[in-house]
């Protein structure tokens, strides 16, 4: 496997927020967003911060719905199965589409084909985080323990085939440290464990992790980026701490069933562009270590259909397969 790999890469249901009037939410029926994870985690993080401004944009009411399970494809599957009329849509991250459905064996739901992109909201890179009762303070020294005879190493994730998953493996390839991988329904619930001393580390999306490290019930480590967190400027990256050749990279985007018509994709398209570039949600993103991502929806779906290609072919190679 090369060492450096973009992987092609989150409370309860939303309510309509207040200060809206009866007329704007009135222009359309209410859009549903399938998170496909409970709620918490980094990709829920990201979709609620988005929801205000895509109340606006829209002129419609915007809900969140959270269906996790299956490492977000049950969620996505969800989403191919409602009626393409662009109100039913997937808030998914990269592996969602990419990875996911190359390891259900028994599902042949082709999400490359079965779901549309929207639009991509952001890129991000991982926080490696470890549970702070370890003595170890630097990556460094986390490898070296982890190298340890009996060292029984941890490494937490949102489902087999999950960006942490992914980043899992990558860096136990690169760092030579044996590790058990223990699968979650969502990356809320895995930090969880590692806070609560169960679990040795997790690279998680920035969202839901930078509170816990500056709060002291996680210890950062490293990022998976080629820069620093700008929220996390103390933290390096892999390459500065001491394992260079890996940048793990994931992104957001929203997607609607296939057959949804070219209009209503276009209308959408614009109205979460629009969202997305508020300066409400860039301070948010910022504030979470993510990245705007603008991209023309053609580019986007095409991106898409090659980052498909290559993690099918990939997973043959590792012999991933759901648990």
């Amino acid at each position: 496997m090369r060492r450096r790999r973009l992987l092609p890469l989150l409370a309860a249901p939303a309510l309509p927020l207040p200060g809206l009037t009866g007329r704007a939410l009135a222009q359309g029926r209410t859009i549903t967003l399938v998170v496909p994870y409970s709620a918490g985690g980094g990709t829920d993080i990201v979709a609620r911060e988005l929801l205000p401004m895509l109340i606006e944009t829209t002129g419609q009411n915007v809900v969140i719905d959270n269906r996790g399970g299956a490492a977000g494809h049950v969620g996505a599957v969800s989403v191919t199965r409602a009626k393409p009329d662009g109100l039913t849509l997937l808030f998914a991250v990269s592996t969602n589409i990419v990875v996911n459905p190359h390891l259900q064996r028994n599902d042949r739901t082709d999400l490359s084909t079965a779901l549309v992109p929207v639009a991509k909201v952001s890129s991000y890179q991982y926080l490696l985080v470890i549970d702070p009762r370890l003595p170890a303070k630097s990556l460094q020294e986390l490898i070296a323990a982890g190298k340890r005879p009996n060292a029984g190493f941890t490494y937490s994730s949102a489902g087999v085939g999950s960006n942490n998953h992914l980043a899992g493996l990558l860096f136990s390839e690169a760092a030579g440290v044996p590790m058990e991988h223990i699968s979650y329904r969502g990356t809320a619930p895995a930090l969880q464990d590692v806070v609560a001393g169960r679990v040795t580390m997790n690279f998680s999306s920035p969202s839901p992790a930078i509170p816990l490290a500056r709060d002291g019930r996680l210890r950062p480590i490293a990022v998976t980026g080629e820069r620093r967190l700008a929220s996390m400027p103390d933290t390096p990256t892999l390459a500065e701490a001491g394992l260079p050749g890996i940048v793990i990279l994931g992104w957001h985007g929203i997607f609607a069933p296939a057959g949804t018509p070219e209009p209503e994709l276009d209308r959408l398209g614009a109205a979460v562009d629009r969202a997305m570039r508020d300066p409400r949600f860039a301070r948010s993103l910022q504030r979470d270590g993510l990245d705007l991502a603008p991209l023309p929806r053609a580019t986007f779906a095409q991106d898409v259909k090659d980052e498909y290609a290559f993690w099918g072919r990939k997973a043959r190679e590792l012999d991933l397969k759901a648990e």
